[in-house]
């Protein structure tokens, strides 16, 4: 037979040779041998060329590669270890400011014969002063008086000039923040002496008095903060005398 039924069997060609139609299944057209090796219904490897597999980094994967539900992958909860925020000190901790060296060392100066340890004497704290220095001058501003130029200058001048005179009679190492810091702390008694300026006149005996105490109390309180700090035996009477003028200068602003 020829022509168009010689080779393809002819469309009613009834033999068995299935000649005639094409038949998919007899040329494997479901398995394509040329994907993966197998067919299409067949199971491929994963990583054999799937695309879709999910050890490829595919479809299924996040884009940077990291699998779902490992460390770094979509919906995955962070690490504690790696949190940054968790292992930060505290804020105060950071400014270098100790709530319980500040009542500490504010009690000392209260009470100028309370024992007082040598790391909260030592401490150089300038938190308190500031805000001991900024009451000060407040108050002086509330009875008309406005010396906050004063306060500031006569109080760097004194620290430099104490800081000084115990470099010279101290054995230890003296630091200057520890000298601002004691002496900014002792002011206290003398800010209480400006809030009751403004109650009362300082100008007469009552003034005159009170003025004297809260200068000696100022005086006590620095110089027992010093020798302990310092290491000074026997030396708080000659660590007074200096104090006592820089706190004689405040008590007179104060006082007119």
């Amino acid at each position: 037979m020829s022509g168009w039924d010689q080779n393809y069997g002819g469309f009613d060609s009834g033999s068995g040779s299935q000649q005639g139609f094409y038949d998919p299944n007899a040329s494997n057209f479901n398995n394509y041998s040329s994907y993966g090796g197998g067919g299409y219904d067949s199971q491929v490897a994963p990583g054999a060329g799937d695309p879709y597999s999910s050890n490829q980094g595919g479809f299924m994967n996040d884009p940077y590669g990291q699998s779902a539900g490992q460390d770094g992958g979509f919906g995955s909860a962070p690490v504690d270890g790696d949190d940054e925020f968790a292992n930060e000190p505290p804020l105060l901790e950071e400014l270098g400011i100790n709530p319980e060296h500040i009542v500490q060392k504010t009690l000392a100066v209260l009470n100028p014969f309370r024992a007082t340890r040598i790391d909260v004497a030592g401490d150089a704290d300038l938190a308190g002063p500031l805000v001991f220095c900024l009451a000060f001058g407040s108050l002086l501003l509330l009875s008309g008086k406005l010396h906050f130029n004063y306060i500031y200058g006569i109080g760097a001048l004194g620290c430099v000039a104490n800081y000084g005179l115990l470099s010279l009679m101290s054995t230890t190492t003296v630091s200057l923040t520890v000298v601002i810091s004691v002496l900014g702390y002792c002011i206290l008694p003398i800010v209480v002496l400006a809030a009751l300026s403004i109650l009362v006149s300082l100008t007469g005996p009552v003034g005159t008095i009170c003025t004297a105490l809260a200068v000696v109390w100022s005086s006590l309180s620095a110089s027992k903060l010093f020798v302990t700090a310092f290491e000074m035996e026997h030396q708080q009477p000659l660590v007074a005398y200096p104090c006592s003028m820089l706190y004689g200068v405040f008590a007179l602003i104060t006082m007119f």
